[in-house]
């Protein structure tokens, strides 16, 4: 899935868009996605000028949107249906090692649960085959 199909199942758009690829996905149990760091990323001007570090919650975020994906893909509904997932809740997020420029993030999703529109996903994120982050996230389904 590249960038533009990814704009019919996310809502989000620069800069907040954080995935640039979908890999692979099987509805209904996991998802593989990339986000590419750069150094022209707004959030390095002030994160550290002289250190730039990719900040955990963008990190999270971005797992958090592949995770959306999923959601989507799975249910067959898009935000232009009239639907949308919310990041609801995280738990065991767990910071590897700093994310810096030049990074590329693997971001992976899971379906753990599913009840009533309240979505658990175990997610990671890695570079280079190592996880630099890992978390539970929630997501809760809403019509607009």
């Amino acid at each position: 899935m590249e960038i533009n199909e990814i704009k019919e199942y996310l809502p989000h758009r620069y800069p907040f868009l954080l995935v640039d690829r979908v890999l692979e996905i099987k509805p209904g149990e996991f998802i593989a996605g990339v986000k590419n760091i750069t150094y022209n990323e707004p959030q390095f001007t002030g994160h550290f000028p002289d250190h730039p570090i990719m900040p955990g919650v963008l990190i999270i975020e971005a797992m958090a949107q592949v995770a959306g994906i999923l959601g989507f893909v799975t249910t067959g509904k898009k935000p232009a249906d009239g639907y949308t997932y919310y990041l609801a809740g995280t738990d065991k997020v767990r910071f590897k090692r700093p994310v810096v420029p030049g990074d590329q993030l693997r971001l992976e999703a899971k379906i753990v649960t599913d009840k009533r529109g309240i979505w658990k996903f175990a997610c990671r994120a890695l570079v280079d085959g190592n996880v630099v982050c890992s978390a539970e996230i929630l997501t809760a389904e809403r019509r607009l």
